[in-house]
């Protein structure tokens, strides 16, 4: 018997996606599940004894406070400046420092000028800066603008520039043996390849920037989550603190939405 006798049709193979194993995948329940436990724990650590009265509130007791800041308008009143606050300040600073930063990765004169001077005040603690700031902006909204909007330009800065240099340069030898035109390298190449990485500096920009938010409104502040949380702590109120705690929480969990949202809108190509 010959060996074509012996062979059959050839099957179709099924090729998995080439990054398959590695792509993350969607388990948004375990996030809920993780965060339930905890909050029953401390429940149930808080009533038992185990955990103290003077260390940790009870989670009702914080969910209390929230019904009654809801109910009294206080959320609202100190929610929306530090809303305003941040999306001003970290709007700005941020715009700025991805479009600085796009220039340090694009020209060699912009690198070699405001690459040593980004390295020289970004390890500067923002904080620190504060009085300084309320020192040339007053001690109004100026000053906490200024900070936020510092605070947020220089990590914003080394991420895009960093984006930029990591972009495969193969692909712009490519686009140049099309023809392509330095524009075209720029908007077709390198700012798409450049997106991963300046979306993900912007994660750690807003960060800083509620972070310096609180800061802000410590000092000088009628109304705000930080003015709030200060004086909270002042009263040894720990409801109300944690109340505040649980609030910048949130806003940091809105904040990593948005960022995802921007994600899968102008990243789609990566999947």
């Amino acid at each position: 018997m010959s060996d074509t006798t012996l062979r059959t049709p050839t099957q179709p193979i099924e090729i998995r996606f080439r990054g398959g194993g590695f792509v993350p995948q969607s388990r948004r329940w375990v996030g809920m599940v993780v965060f339930i436990f905890i909050v029953l724990f401390i429940q149930w650590g808080t009533q038992s004894g185990l955990i103290s009265p003077l260390t940790l509130p009870q989670p009702a007791d914080i969910m209390t406070t929230f019904v009654e800041l809801w109910q009294s308008n206080l959320l609202f009143a100190h929610l929306a400046p530090s809303l305003s606050r941040l999306v001003v300040g970290a709007l700005f600073g941020a715009s700025v420092g991805i479009a600085v930063g796009i220039m340090i990765g694009l020209f060699s004169y912009v690198r070699e000028g405001l690459v040593p001077l980004v390295a020289a005040i970004f390890p500067i603690p923002k904080i620190a800066l504060l009085p300084l700031f309320v020192i040339w902006f007053g001690i109004g909204e100026g000053s906490k603008y200024a900070l936020i909007a510092f605070g947020t330009f220089t990590p914003t800065v080394v991420a895009t520039y960093g984006a930029v240099d990591n972009v495969d340069r193969s692909l712009i030898r490519m686009g140049q043996s099309f023809g392509l035109s330095w524009f075209s390298i720029v908007r077709k190449i390198v700012l798409p390849g450049a997106m991963p990485g300046i979306l993900s500096g912007l994660r750690i920009s807003l960060a800083i920037a509620i972070i310096l938010l609180v800061a802000a409104e410590m000092l000088g502040a009628e109304y705000g989550i930080g003015a709030y949380i200060l004086e909270a702590g002042s009263l040894y109120d720990l409801e109300r603190l944690f109340a505040g705690v649980v609030i910048l929480s949130l806003l940091g969990l809105l904040t990593s939405g948005i960022i995802g949202f921007t994600e899968r809108r102008l990243l789609g190509w990566r999947v």
